[in-house]
């Protein structure tokens, strides 16, 4: 965890505090990925594109100006890199194939909380001071029934800005669409259960470990594609 302060003035510790620090904000952590000329470039657009949202009330730049920023920050940061995966060409058309909905967004049925590092009723804000050590645990998936309701999902994950994912499930875990996809005869069938997990996990036994059971589930289920949504 950052020990930074607000009282330190040079543009490094400013860009770290975002990141778990002072200022800890989870859709500005970038900035701590990036140098110093690009974080002051992004700030001074950033400035611009907001002073000109007052002038024409229209803010849509302004959220571009942020996710153009967070892409490109996030492009260059090489700390973790995987080989190619071993991925094969789907061999049916979309409305047959069996379909998966497999995330990495945190999401769980209510009545079934996964009790992350051994605590109940984790909040968020718990999961974000905690973060250091969820990507040293190896991850739990969570199962959720295709036909849960959205009142009945929860999300936590201290790696992002839950807020959209809360006010809609479908911006990181997209059941209710695949739902419907279904019914219009879209895709095959969705499998009966879905799954979730979080992310922000042990990189390593995700990859030796827990990763290849997980495969191993998969393909007793009678799955022909995965519809993953890494976040």
């Amino acid at each position: 965890m950052n020990t930074d302060s607000k009282n330190s003035h040079t543009m490094e510790n400013f860009k770290k505090s975002f990141f778990y620090g002072s200022r800890s904000n989870l859709n500005f952590k970038f900035l701590s990925a990036i140098s110093d000329e690009k974080a002051e470039d992004f700030i001074q657009e950033l400035f611009k594109t907001i002073v000109k949202g007052y002038d024409t009330g229209e803010f849509k730049e302004i959220y571009e100006c942020v996710i153009n920023a967070q892409t490109k920050a996030y492009s260059e940061d090489v700390r973790v890199s995987y080989d190619e995966g071993p991925f094969i060409p789907v061999q049916k058309s979309s409305d047959q194939l069996k379909i998966m909905l497999f995330t990495s967004s945190g999401h769980f049925v209510n009545t079934d909380d996964p009790k992350p590092l051994g605590v109940e009723k984790m909040t968020q804000e718990q999961a974000e001071s905690r973060i250091m050590e969820f990507i040293k645990e190896e991850p739990q998936l969570s199962s959720i029934p295709k036909e849960t309701h959205y009142n009945d999902l929860m999300v936590r994950h201290g790696g992002y800005d839950i807020q959209g994912a809360k006010k809609d499930p479908n911006v990181a875990f997209p059941l209710e669409i695949f739902r419907e996809l279904e019914k219009e005869k879209r895709i095959g069938s969705l499998v009966d259960t879905a799954f979730s997990f979080v992310g922000a996990c042990s990189q390593k036994r995700l990859l030796k470990r827990t990763g290849p059971k997980w495969i191993e589930k998969i393909k007793s289920m009678d799955v022909d594609a995965v519809f993953m949504v890494p976040v």
